[in-house]
């Protein structure tokens, strides 16, 4: 099954070698079919939830999921907007907590999102808790975990899109490795290895327009990434390392502002009926 899949894989890089980015219009190498990267990903979802402690009820899994649900919203109402309703179809969303000091968060292709307890000391408030969660969320909608997975087929395999579904139908447990690991789904490093600062500043932008679209406040976001900057001392969470320079990430957000209002009104979305009581 897995041979055959690759076969498949192969016929199909012409297709899916070059995308635009959602938003901001980049064009990014994606060899890989997002159905299957997304199904790869769901079986190490399923296995990291596993091996850690979920939260199954109370404040904090109300709370993300109540904002991860606001920022699904106004995704879909985006993608409908500007006829991309099925680039979300292999979207399986789910918004889990897990108990663990770790400032951290997630989400894998697919829409799998995790958020640690340990960030949601740094994050303070509602609208922070969207900067965090639609900064992850955009990293999944921008496929950057695709675009990772084949900056490295190519580099570590010398392969090309001509080549790939050959190279891999011959080594397809090495290749089903490096994918994992390059996709954010494998565990040497955690959960997901680290993005380039080309890919976080994106998904900052992306976040932003989803969480002010969602109807959260941007003008949290400069604010909520100067208290993570500051969370670890004089050592920040590894989760930064590969983050913009705060300063300029700052006034890069901020900079931002208007356009993600903008984005809010042009495309409304209604807010979740516990939040019009709150």
């Amino acid at each position: 099954m897995w041979k055959k899949s690759l076969f498949i894989l192969g016929l199909l890089t012409t297709v899916f070698a070059c995308q635009k980015t959602i938003f901001t219009g980049r064009k990014s190498l994606n060899l890989i079919p997002n159905a299957q990267l997304n199904q790869m990903s769901l079986a190490e979802y399923r296995q990291f939830l596993t091996e850690n402690k979920p939260v199954t009820s109370g404040k904090d899994l109300d709370l993300v999921r109540r904002v991860g649900n606001d920022l699904k919203a106004a995704t879909e109402v985006y993608f409908k907007a500007k006829g991309l309703q099925n680039d979300l179809k292999d979207f399986a969303w789910e918004f889990n907590v897990v108990d663990d000091p770790t400032v951290n968060a997630f989400c894998m292709p697919g829409g799998k999102v995790v958020v640690y307890t340990g960030i949601l000391k740094v994050s303070q408030n509602e609208d922070a808790l969207a900067v965090v969660m639609g900064h992850e969320i955009a990293h999944a909608l921008a496929n950057h975990g695709n675009e990772r997975v084949s900056q490295g087929l190519v580099a570590q395999l010398g392969l090309t899109a001509l080549d790939l579904g050959l190279a891999m139908s011959n080594k397809p447990e090495e290749t089903r490795k490096l994918i994992l690991q390059a996709a954010g789904a494998g565990t040497q490093l955690g959960v997901l290895l680290p993005f380039s600062r080309k890919h976080e500043s994106e998904a900052d932008e992306i976040g932003l327009y989803l969480m002010a679209m969602a109807g959260y406040n941007p003008n949290e976001a400069a604010p909520f990434w100067g208290r993570m900057n500051k969370s670890g001392g004089s050592r920040p969470p590894v989760f930064l390392s590969t983050h913009p320079d705060p300063s300029r990430r700052s006034e890069n957000l901020k900079s931002l502002v208007p356009k993600a209002k903008a984005y809010a009104s042009r495309y409304p979305v209604p807010m979740s009926s516990k939040r019009k009581g709150s």
